[in-house]
């Protein structure tokens, strides 16, 4: 199936500013969304932690590149990695991924955040952080908009979570999240935890859960 989010023979994803080279459109994310992920570290979006807000964060960030910021993927995606041979993390298929950010986002806010020393928060922050990662919701944006929307998670449940130490180590956090999510539906897995889970526990400072 062809990529409808691409224009015809490029692999240059569809914008509002009809850039149609890759190192343009990287220029122009890195203007746009440095600028509206300052504007959210400054006046948090307001929400319930569930889907809806989720999908308003992805809007709010992507909004001024693409038609499609905020909404969920209509094509199944697949990465290829580097740290696991080539192989793609099993991302969430789009009849799923609604569901799916439903459940985790559900049994995030459901743990008992109050009652957790900081190497457990730790441990569950990088559960549901990786898995609804490990969704994908969006064809582009992942990362950011979930490290966002958890960073502010943290936030307003008195974590107080270190995102510049995100911000500074964005290619670290990525392939840290590819490798935790390194399991596949053969049974077969890879998964390490220990490299999230470390940087996680370096940005959270100690336990002041509200």
């Amino acid at each position: 199936m062809r990529d409808p989010y691409l224009y015809e023979n490029t692999e240059v994803l569809k914008n509002k500013l009809d850039i149609r080279t890759q190192d343009g459109l990287n220029d122009a994310e890195a203007d746009y969304v440095v600028y509206r992920l300052k504007e959210l570290a400054m006046n948090p979006l307001p929400g319930e932690y569930n889907t809806e807000h989720l999908l308003r964060m992805h809007h709010y960030i992507f909004q001024d590149l693409y038609e499609w910021a905020g909404e969920p993927r209509i094509i199944a995606i697949y990465k290829e990695e580097d740290v696991l041979g080539g192989m793609s993390v099993e991302y969430s298929d789009p009849f799923d991924i609604v569901k799916d950010i439903h459940n985790i986002l559900s049994d995030m806010r459901g743990k008992p955040w109050k009652d957790m020393d900081r190497k457990r928060a730790t441990v569950e922050f990088c559960d549901s952080l990786a898995r609804l990662w490990k969704v994908h919701p969006f064809r582009e944006g992942n990362t950011r908009t979930t490290i966002t929307f958890f960073c502010q998670y943290a936030d307003a449940i008195g974590l107080k979570i270190n995102r510049e130490l995100f911000e500074k180590n964005s290619r670290y956090v990525r392939m840290a999240l590819v490798a935790y999510n390194a399991y596949f539906a053969d049974g077969s897995n890879f998964s390490k935890r220990e490299y999230l889970e470390k940087i996680v526990y370096d940005a959270m400072a100690e336990r002041t859960v509200l």
